[in-house]
C-alpha cells in the first residue's frame, strides 16, 4: 500500500537504460580497484595541509624543489576569487588556512607583490591579520619566530603526568586530539625554532606587530567555562616556567613513551597528518638525528600522505582505504543483485578486509572500557590503536551481506566491540565511548570546538544498523537505547546533523537506514518527519544539495546545485523509509542518470564530507562513485522485487 506521502501515481518500474547504467557505474568503479582487490581514493582536505607539509620541510631544512613547486601549483589553483583560501570547494576565505597558504607559497618563493600574493595579503589584512588566527596556526608561527611563544596558550607538558581522575587529562579528549597534541606538548615545552634556512618571514600578514599585541588570549566564550580558563591560563603562564626540570623531563620521556608505542610504521602516529608532523618536529627538536629509526618512520608516514602528480602535488590529511573498500564492496554488492557481474571484485575485498580486523591489541579507546575486547576496524590501512566504530559497523554488515560462513567469527567479535563502545547515554561515538567533557571544548586551546568525540546520530544509526541486520532487533536492550537517543536527537525540520558527511541530508539518509533495519514501521512519526525534510530540500532539477555552511548556520539541506553523493544519500533514505514510488525518488533517479558520464562516473566538485564542522571539511574522491550506483541499484533491485525497502542495513 502506498504511503501517505506518495500523492502521484507510481512512475514505470523501471527507468529506462537503469540496468545499463548501473553496469556502467559498476566498471567505473572498478577501474580504480587496486591488484589486491582493494579501493582507495584521494581524500582531499583544503590549503592547509599542503601549507604545512611546505613549512614541515623549511622547519627541518629537508627542502625538496621540485615537490614543493608542484604543491605552489595546487595552492594557486585553490585560491579563491576572494583572495584568501577556503576551507571547501567555493566557500568564503578562512583567515588561518589562507595565513599558512601565503606563508608557504613565500617560502616556496612566489614574489609578495605578484597580483596572487597581493590579494592574499589583502583578505588576510581585512579578516584581522594574522594575529587573529587559530591556535594551531598561531602555534606554527611561534616555531618559525614570527610570534611570541605568549601568542599560544599554556599547554604544560606535566599533562602527560596527569592521573586519569583530573579533570584536564589526554585520556579525557578524543583520540585525534590526544595523537596531535601528546608530540606538541613537547614542542611548546622545549620551543624550538625552525631552521628556515630561506628566513622566510610573513610580518606583512600582520595588522599590530607581533610584539605590540597584548590579547592573544580572548573570547568572545561561549560558556562561563570560557572565563575560567582564560583565567586559568594566566595562573598558568606564571607557574609553567617553574616547573622543576626533572618533573618536565619526566613529562617529556612520557610523551616520548607515548609517540613511540603508536608510530604506526608507515602508516603514522593516528594514522594523521597534524599527528605525523608533529612527531616528526618533535623527534628533530629532541636531537634524534634524521637516520634513527624512529625518525626515519615518522618521514616515511608522512610522505606517504603525497599526492604527487605531472604537474601539482597535494599532501592528504589521511588514507581511507578500509572506509573506501567497504563502501565500494556495498555498491558492488547491490548491483550484483540487478545486475551481475562483480561478485569476484565483491569477494575479493571481503578478502582483503578480514585480516584489517584488530584483535590483538586493546586501544586507547580501552581506557573507558577496559574490560571489552578488540574487534573492530580501523579507518587507515593500519592504526591497531584506533579502531574506527563507523568502518566497523560498515564492514560488518558488508561481511554479514556477503555470507561467508568463515566469517561468522569476525562478525560476532565486531558486534562484541560494537555493544561495548555504546556510550551511557545509548549512542556511540567515532573512537572512544563516553568522550563528552564538554567543558573541555572551552579551553582556549580548543578554539576549533572539536576536542572531543562524542555520540552523533551518523555513528549511532550504523551501529544500529549493524545489529539490526544481525537479529539484534528494536526489543534488544542495546537497539532499543540508541533508538530513543536517535528519536531525542531529531531536528524540528525532521532531519538529523550529520558529524561525518555533508550535513543534515546525510545525517537524515543514516538514521532513515537505522529505523528501517530495526524494522521500525515507514509511517512512524520520526520517519514521516524526516520523509518531509528530504521531499522539501529536493532541488527544481531533481537532484539534492547540500552547503557546508550549514555547518554555521545556513539552511539545513540547501545548496545552489545538486550533488551525486548527496542526491544518492537522499534517495537511499527515502527508500530506506519505503518511499521507493514516490515520484521524488523517480526525479532524483532521472537526475542521476542524465549526470552519469560516458565512461560511468560523475563528477563532483564541492565538499560532501567533514573533519572538524567549522574548521576541516573533505572531499572524499569515491563518493561520487560509490553511492551513485549504491542508490541506482537499490532502486532498481527494489522496482525489481516485490519488497519498498531495502534487506539490509546500509
Amino acid at each position: 500500500m502506498p504511503s501517505a506521502t506518495t500523492s502521484m501515481q507510481a512512475p514505470p518500474r523501471a527507468a529506462p537504460g537503469l540496468t545499463e547504467a548501473v553496469a556502467r557505474a559498476r566498471a567505473a568503479l572498478l577501474r580504480h580497484r587496486r591488484p589486491d582487490g582493494h579501493w582507495v581514493f584521494e581524500l582531499e582536505a583544503d590549503a592547509t595541509i599542503p601549507a604545512e607539509y611546505v613549512l614541515l620541510q623549511h622547519f627541518l631544512d629537508r627542502i625538496d624543489d621540485g615537490l614543493q613547486r608542484r604543491i605552489g601549483v595546487y595552492l594557486r589553483e585553490s585560491q579563491g576569487a576572494h583572495g584568501g583560501w577556503p576551507l571547501y570547494f567555493d566557500g568564503p576565505a578562512d583567515l588561518s588556512c589562507s595565513v599558512k597558504a601565503y606563508f608557504a607559497l613565500k617560502a616556496i618563493g612566489d614574489d609578495p607583490q605578484a597580483p596572487h600574493m597581493r590579494r592574499a595579503r589583502a583578505a588576510v589584512l581585512a579578516a584581522g591579520g594574522a594575529e587573529r588566527s587559530n591556535v594551531f596556526t598561531r602555534v606554527l608561527l611561534a616555531l618559525f619566530g614570527q610570534v611570541p611563544w605568549r601568542a599560544v596558550p599554556v599547554m604544560p607538558a606535566e599533562l602527560m603526568l596527569a592521573p586519569r581522575w583530573f579533570p584536564i587529562t589526554l585520556w579525557r579528549v578524543s583520540y585525534w586530539s590526544r595523537t596531535v597534541i601528546v608530540p606538541l606538548l613537547v614542542l611548546m615545552a622545549r620551543k624550538p625554532r625552525a631552521r628556515n634556512p630561506r628566513d622566510v618571514g610573513i610580518a606583512e600578514l600582520f595588522r599590530t606587530p607581533p610584539d605590540q599585541v597584548r590579547d592573544w588570549i580572548r573570547g568572545p566564550y561561549r560558556s562561563a567555562w570560557g572565563s575560567f580558563f582564560k583565567r586559568l591560563d594566566g595562573v598558568l603562564r606564571v607557574l609553567e616556567p617553574r616547573v622543576p626540570r626533572r618533573v618536565r623531563g619526566r613529562a617529556i620521556d612520557a610523551a616520548v613513551r607515548f609517540v613511540r608505542a603508536r608510530l604506526n610504521g608507515e602508516d603514522g602516529l593516528g594514522g594523521i597528518f597534524p599527528a605525523m608532523a608533529n612527531a616528526v618536529m618533535m623527534f628533530d627538536t629532541l636531537g634524534y638525528p634524521p637516520e634513527h629509526p624512529d625518525c626515519v618512520t615518522a618521514w616515511s608516514a608522512v610522505r606517504k600522505l603525497l599526492v604527487d602528480g605531472a604537474g601539482r602535488a597535494y599532501c592528504q590529511p589521511c588514507l581511507s582505504p578500509v572506509w573506501d573498500t567497504a563502501l565500494a564492496a556495498h555498491a558492488l554488492a547491490e548491483a550484483e543483485s540487478v545486475a551481475p557481474g562483480g561478485a569476484a571484485a565483491l569477494r575479493e575485498a571481503c578478502a582483503w578486509l578480514r585480516p584489517c580486523q584488530i584483535t590483538e591489541l586493546a586501544g586507547d579507546w580501552a581506557a573507558a572500557r577496559p574490560g571489552v575486547r578488540s574487534g573492530g576496524w580501523a579507518f587507515q590501512y593500519a592504526n591497531a590503536h584506533y579502531p574506527d566504530v563507523d568502518d566497523t559497523a560498515v564492514v560488518g554488515m558488508l561481511l554479514h551481506r556477503a555470507g561467508d560462513a568463515t566469517d561468522a567469527s569476525a562478525i560476532a567479535r565486531a558486534r562484541e566491540w560494537i555493544l561495548g563502545m555504546q556510550c551511557r547515554d545509548g549512542g556511540w561515538g567515532a573512537f572512544d565511548a563516553d568522550n563528552d567533557h564538554h567543558y573541555l571544548n572551552h579551553i582556549p586551546f580548543a578554539d576549533h570546538g572539536a576536542l572531543l568525540d562524542p555520540p552523533t546520530a551518523d555513528v549511532t544509526a550504523r551501529c544500529v544498523s549493524f545489529l539490526a541486520q544481525l537479529g539484534d532487533g528494536g526489543d534488544a536492550a542495546a537497539v532499543r537505547r540508541a533508538l530513543a537517543w536517535l528519536r531525542a536527537g531529531q531536528e524540528a525540520d525532521g532531519s538529523w546533523f550529520g558529524r561525518w558527511g555533508t550535513n543534515y541530508i546525510y545525517g537524515t539518509w543514516s538514521v532513515l537506514c537505522a529505523l528501517n533495519a530495526a524494522d521500525v514501521p515507514a509511517d512512524d512519526a520520526a520517519m514521516r518527519r524526516a520523509v518531509g525534510f528530504l521531499l522539501a530540500t529536493q532541488r527544481e532539477d531533481g537532484g539534492w544539495g547540500e552547503d557546508e555552511a550549514s555547518y554555521a548556520g545556513a539552511p539545513h539541506g540547501r545548496y545552489d546545485r545538486s550533488t551525486p553523493s548527496q542526491t544518492a544519500w537522499a534517495l537511499l533514505g527515502l527508500m530506506a523509509a519505503g518511499e521507493v514510488d514516490h515520484p521524488a525518488v523517480a526525479r532524483g533517479v532521472a537526475w542521476l542518470q542524465a549526470q552519469q558520464r560516458d565512461d560511468g562516473a560523475w563528477d563532483e566538485l564541492p565538499y560532501t564530507a567533514v573533519g572538524f564542522p567549522r574548521v576541516f571539511y573533505l572531499r572524499y574522491h569515491g563518493y561520487r562513485l560509490f553511492f551513485p550506483l549504491l542508490a541506482l541499484a537499490r532502486f532498481l533491485a527494489l522496482r525489481s522485487g516485490n519488497a519498498r525497502r531495502p534487506a539490509h542495513g546500509f
